[in-house]
């Protein structure tokens, strides 16, 4: 039942970062080769997302609302194989669902293969847009994993985390309109189809790459000092009374 609770918690999470994220890249006709008003809103709404959801989801999950992230914490021992599979499935089916609501919300720009809060290839090179994506995760994942270890940023790791995102999609829309998330590129390609949909692998996989990195990276950086706790959650806000709530289960509970 408690981890139901958690895989209701991420699709919730999911669903709301790709209906307000690409929802506003949509709305204010974000476009990547002009960096203007709605390119930077695009990237500040992302990060606002992860920072509402934080603080509201991440008591029950972690709010890790993102396959890369959770495969890091899988690889860093923080997560059960059935949890990590549990979490995973529920983000893609939040970001379905997300992408199904923009659809009912845009209907025009549907079925176009791009302008759907879809990623796209950097220059029409997979490996280019392979090692963007890799980077840009890395960064997002590592600084996630940096922020979570620490029990005295509980209370500002949700903020951490969200103008983070924010930064790796100022940078990162230029170039692929910026994943760093393989369910949220997946929920709107499945609507927009065309080139969103036969590219989608390439954000599904460089994501997955960098949080696997970024796990492994931090994890040999890592001093392991007697005030760091292994802290599976994301993003979540830590309170003495919901300590337990904040890791999904399987997590180990020690010293922070």
């Amino acid at each position: 039942m408690q981890l139901l609770k958690k895989c209701i918690a991420e699709c919730i999470g999911t669903f709301v970062l790709v209906l307000f994220g690409c929802g506003t890249a949509i709305a204010l006709g974000c476009n990547a080769a002009q960096a203007d008003g709605a390119y930077f809103m695009t990237a500040l709404a992302f990060g606002l997302v992860i920072v509402a959801m934080a603080y509201s989801i991440g008591n029950v999950s972690g709010c890790h609302i993102n396959p890369a992230v959770s495969i890091a914490m899988f690889v860093s021992g923080k997560m059960k194989a059935k949890e990590f599979c549990a979490y995973v499935c529920s983000q893609f089916i939040g970001a379905i669902l997300g992408g199904a609501m923009l659809l009912a919300f845009f209907p025009d720009k549907g079925g176009q293969g791009t302008g759907f809060g879809t990623n796209g290839l950097f220059d029409n090179n997979v490996w280019s847009t392979m090692l963007i994506e890799i980077i840009l995760t890395f960064v997002f994942v590592i600084a996630i994993l940096g922020v979570t270890s620490k029990i005295q940023n509980g209370a500002i790791a949700g903020t951490v985390i969200g103008l983070t995102l924010t930064l790796v999609h100022i940078f990162g829309i230029h170039f692929t309109g910026t994943s760093v998330n393989p369910a949220r590129s997946f929920g709107p390609a499945v609507f927009a189809g065309g080139d969103a949909l036969a590219n989608v692998w390439v954000f599904i996989v460089a994501p997955l790459i960098g949080g696997v990195l970024a796990a492994i990276v931090y994890k040999l950086i890592d001093s392991g000092a007697a005030d760091k706790e292994e802290a599976p959650a994301a993003a979540a806000p830590v309170k003495n009374t919901a300590a337990k709530s904040t890791r999904p289960a399987g997590s180990k509970k020690k010293k922070r």
